[in-house]
Order: structure tokens, then C-alpha cells, then sequence
């Protein structure tokens, strides 16, 4: 069974790309529709908590993480389909945001 540590976000992509070339997809896979798709998946997840304060959580781990895969797959399509290197945009991402959010200043409270 394939892990975080071995397998590379290059390979995931190319078999999301396999996957959706297999089954002639493509003409399907705009970034719009691919954008819904990853919304519509978020609220999906989203669904495990809903209502439910955070202390009284009881989560179905399988199903959470067959959630979050459908959210990473469109993600993932989408950046087939846009030509978007993941790596760089989520280091160039984590660069502005440690300039934006320094350690040691709390914006906010959690609640």
C-alpha cells in the first residue's frame, strides 16, 4: 500500500491524470467544473462535523479520510488541468504566509 513517505506528488498526479484519460474525461475537467467539484467535496467533509460541537466529535477516520481523498483527487485534476506545479505553488504559498503570519504574533482566539 502506497504512503506519504513513498509516493510523490508527481506520481499521484499522473494517475489522476491516467484515470480521467482511461475514461475520456478530459473534456469534463475544466478548471471550473474542477473547482466546483472541489468545493462540492469540501462541503462533504464538511458534513462529518456539522452541528456537532467540536468536543463531541465522534469520527468514522475511513470515511473522513475517503472524504479528504475526493477533495485531493479534484485537487489534483485541477492542477492537471491548469498545468500547476503543487510543489512550488504550496512552498511559494508557505513563504508568503510565514511573511504574513510571523511566530510569536497570535491573530486570532480560538473558540
Amino acid at each position: 500500500m502506497a504512503t506519504d513517505h513513498d509516493t510523490t506528488l508527481a506520481e499521484l498526479k499522473l494517475r489522476v491524470a491516467a484515470f480521467a484519460a482511461a475514461r475520456d474525461w478530459q473534456p469534463f475537467h475544466s478548471g471550473k467544473n474542477l473547482a466546483m467539484s472541489i468545493a462540492i467535496e469540501a462541503a462533504e467533509l464538511m458534513e462529518h462535523f456539522q452541528w456537532t460541537p467540536p468536543a463531541e466529535v465522534e469520527l468514522d477516520k475511513a470515511e473522513v479520510a475517503e472524504e479528504l481523498a475526493d477533495v485531493l483527487l479534484y485537487a489534483l485534476a485541477f492542477a492537471n488541468s491548469l498545468d500547476i506545479d503543487v510543489a512550488a505553488a504550496i512552498i511559494a504559498k508557505m513563504e508568503k504566509n510565514e511573511t504574513r503570519f510571523p511566530t510569536g504574533r497570535h491573530q486570532y482566539k480560538e473558540q
